[in-house]
């Protein structure tokens, strides 16, 4: 953490940046039950992934001769599991200078208020108070459309604290993350979303990072299922098995400022090289994309360098767009609306297809018999998707040519996929437990019970019991009505039972 939160490159003043690093296996999760519960309502791209935490870092370096290195050098960290970028850079913005002036005690008076905090539930409109400051903000939900953002309202003039209400709590400013390589957004896209090697060399640890988690987000609402780094260093534990020759770069993005990675990671098939990002006031010089042979020196131009050539056609569209926001002094808030809009529809256009086929593969209702185990989902078949994409493809919802088919088999293969699917095989199978359940309250069992024997009537009531507790350790989709139902028909099972048998499932398990 020191290592990461301390830049070595030549951060004059206030840096802010995001670091990501892998957890420690075998160690016990704290909270862990309380954010799995919460992580259920969460969009799949903002779910915290168990094996590693986020350092949010406040930087500062300034002049000081009466210092023995004669700078002041501090930061302040925070470390999280929750990737709410924008939350936490607000707040470290807000306490982070005032840290730098005072002592321990300041910040022990912000844990104070941080501690006062209510649990971050989506969709409920949070007020956390920061050292005299409210700031006011909504974590989104899976049920949000994708796209929109709820917007919170400012508090009445009449609260007599201070307020600031976050339009966000994890987004970054996307058009000035990708402005220096403006003319390759769609390019960059489908590299992100076939979870290909991605190097990003920048000159500061911010530019870095944002650039990063920009590129991440581009793909949402997918989940971007590989591993990546903000702001990666030689002293990151996995600098060995990230930067090795002998074999092929694994699926990751990474974000670098050593001049030391430029030769270390040539042999990378992408890199994006970026200058200073600067608030875009003049429309951004085309970039061709360079071969990577070209990559010798450390004194590369800023551009893309990859010999990628992109499955579908380039949409011009979008870059006059956003040429023309920028003659226009269009905000660059606003500019990064259009931008995320774009990769959305591009994102939605691509999955709509593997959903609609995805959502085939689920048995019918009539199939589910309360009798039986719930049924099983069909196997996902590459050529069946294949041919459903010549009637039901991308072509219905993007006016975008080129390979799609090409671009799907690609992405079959890649991390992004097996997530995805997983995902959705872990839901629909959660479904088909829930309509299960469904089905046995349905059934009158006590009436079951009398035609069977003591011993097939245990059984039921232990199998009932059990999916029971499932219900409740999955989190399964089920109606609290059903549950009760539930309850209801194994406590009447019981009651028909003889005394001897009644005393002893009554202390099994929990009803």
């Amino acid at each position: 953490v020191c290592c990461f939160s301390l830049p070595h490159v030549g951060c004059i003043g206030d840096t802010q940046f995001c670091f990501r690093f892998r957890r420690s296996p075998g160690r016990k999760l704290s909270l862990c039950c309380l954010l799995d519960q919460l992580d259920r309502d969460l969009p799949v791209y903002l779910k915290k992934d168990s094996a590693y935490y986020y350092g949010y870092v406040y930087f500062r370096q300034v002049r000081d001769k009466s210092l023995k290195r004669g700078y002041f050098q501090k930061s302040l960290v925070l470390i999280s599991k929750l990737p709410y970028v924008h939350l936490f850079r607000t707040m470290l913005k807000q306490i982070a200078p005032e840290y730098f002036e005072k002592s321990e005690a300041f910040l022990e008076a912000v844990c104070s208020d941080v501690d006062r905090w209510p649990p971050p539930v989506p969709g409920k409109v949070l007020q956390l108070p920061i050292m005299g400051v409210i700031m006011k903000l909504r974590i989104p939900t899976y049920r949000d459309k994708p796209g929109t953002t709820p917007v919170v309202q400012n508090m009445h003039q009449a609260d007599a604290q201070i307020s600031m209400a976050l339009p966000t709590v994890h987004e970054v400013d996307l058009f000035r993350c990708f402005c220096p390589v403006f003319f390759h957004i769609q390019m960059l896209w489908e590299l992100v979303l076939l979870g290909e090697p991605l190097v990003v060399m920048a000159p500061s640890p911010s530019e870095s990072s944002e650039t990063v988690l920009a590129l991440v987000s581009c793909i949402s609402p997918l989940k971007y299922c590989s591993d990546f780094r903000p702001y990666f260093t030689i002293h990151d534990s996995e600098f060995k098995e990230y930067t090795t020759r002998t074999q092929a770069p694994p699926s990751v993005i990474l974000g670098v400022t050593n001049p030391f990675f430029a030769k270390t990671l040539q042999h990378w098939p992408h890199i994006i090289r970026i200058g200073d990002i600067k608030l875009p006031g003049e429309v951004p010089k085309q970039v061709k994309v360079k071969k990577l042979k070209n990559l010798k020196t450390l004194d590369s131009k800023p551009g893309v360098y990859t010999s990628y050539k992109p499955y579908l056609n380039k949409d011009e569209e979008i870059v006059k767009q956003l040429q023309k926001g920028v003659q226009q002094k269009r905000p660059t808030e606003a500019q990064s609306v259009i931008l995320r809009r774009y990769f959305l529809e591009l994102t939605e256009s691509f999955i709509i297809p593997l959903e609609r086929y995805v959502a085939s593969l689920m048995p019918l209702q009539k199939c589910i018999s309360p009798w039986k185990s719930p049924p099983q989902l069909r196997q996902f078949s590459q050529d069946d998707f294949m041919k459903t994409l010549e009637k039901a493809g991308p072509q219905l919802t993007s006016g975008l040519k080129g390979d799609w088919i090409g671009l799907y088999r690609h992405f079959l293969k890649s991390p992004n996929f097996d997530g995805w699917f997983r995902s959705r095989q872990k839901e629909m199978t959660q479904k088909l437990e829930a309509l299960h359940l469904e089905a046995l309250c349905s059934e009158n069992l006590v009436f079951w019970c009398q035609k069977h024997t003591e011993v097939e009537t245990v059984d039921l009531v232990l199998k009932l019991k059990n999916k029971l507790l499932q219900a409740d350790r999955e989190h399964l989709p089920v109606k609290s009505d059903t549950l009760k139902k539930l309850r209801t028909h194994i406590n009447d099972i019981i009651l028909a039972l003889p005394d001897d048998l009644q005393d002893i499932l009554l202390k099994t398990g929990t009803t």
